[in-house]
């Protein structure tokens, strides 16, 4: 990942999910864009409890639709014109879509050790290119993790009893990449307080629950905090410019984002085991007598 081609890759391919979200077609803006974020709020108007969590998508889904049923009362009403792609009763998947974006480079780099113990140049290459392909687009999500409105309801704008006056206009756009634009935020500038990748602590748990997927969640809810202190920046004008207040608070978020996305990139690499069946059957060609 190291080598400049690839690395170049790697950030190009960090935007791909966003380019899916431009497409017209309903079913991949159904599928894509619940990827993006989660509303922590509207799983607990569910009474679902973000410390028991399930980390499967599907035995998620189940549970929150039960859930929102029982507690229709905690949650808008639907304007089905405006629910063009179907996506409006759920709270997001953010969660799962990293925590599912980490197995798949696992896998990869089970097989991709495999290859390059026996398999072919050709074979190393691809599996090599698959690798810094979910790198990649997995980079998009974990940033979308570091982003506080990623993780609200209130992501264009402050919803609900509003007690410190936040406001209620949309500035999205502006968290997403405006100020960091506006501030002239570089890679070169971070670089120096960036600390080295740590593992993930993958130690089993009492509860059973997936390590990685409870590591996620303690990430987002990290993130969630930030959402009042991001407002009150709003409230008192300190993103109207550049200054020490809302830079500090934009480093902040995105050395969160690098240093969880290089803990998610090691420790899938050092979790990942040789593929069992493919060096059988590697091992198998090679013994083959030539033909």
């Amino acid at each position: 990942m190291r080598e400049p081609a690839n690395a170049e890759r790697i950030v190009f391919l960090s935007q791909e999910p966003d380019r899916w979200r431009r497409s017209r077609a309903l079913l991949l803006q159904h599928y894509n864009a619940l990827d993006h974020f989660v509303d922590l709020e509207q799983l607990t108007w569910a009474g679902l409890d973000l410390s028991t969590l399930t980390p499967f998508r599907y035995e998620f889904v189940a549970e929150f639709a039960a859930g929102r049923a029982a507690h229709a009362d905690r949650f808008p009403v639907i304007d089905p014109a405006k629910d063009r792609d179907h996506s409006l009763e759920w709270p997001g998947f953010l969660p799962w879509a990293i925590a599912e974006y980490y197995a798949k480079l696992q896998s990869q780099f089970s097989y991709l050790k495999t290859y390059e113990r026996y398999g072919t140049p050709e074979e190393i290459a691809n599996a090599r290119a698959n690798v810094i392909y979910v790198m990649g687009v997995m980079g998009h999500f974990v940033g979308d993790g570091s982003q506080p409105l990623h993780t609200t309801v209130a992501k264009s704008g402050w919803v609900g009893p509003n007690p410190n006056n936040f406001t209620r206009k949309d500035f999205h756009a502006l968290v997403d990449g405006g100020y960091i634009a506006k501030a002239g935020i570089t890679v070169e500038e971070l670089a120096p307080r960036v600390a080295p990748a740590q593992p993930l602590d993958l130690a089993p748990r009492a509860d059973g629950r997936d390590p990685a997927f409870v590591d996620v969640v303690e990430y987002l809810q990290a993130t969630w905090r930030t959402v009042e202190p991001l407002y009150t920046l709003m409230r008192e004008h300190k993103l109207d410019a550049v200054g020490p207040e809302g830079r500090a608070f934009f480093d902040e978020r995105l050395l969160a984002a690098g240093q969880m996305l290089g803990s998610l990139w090691l420790t899938a690499w050092q979790q990942a085991a040789p593929d069992p069946y493919l060096q059988a059957t590697l091992i198998q060609r090679q013994a083959a007598p030539p033909k």
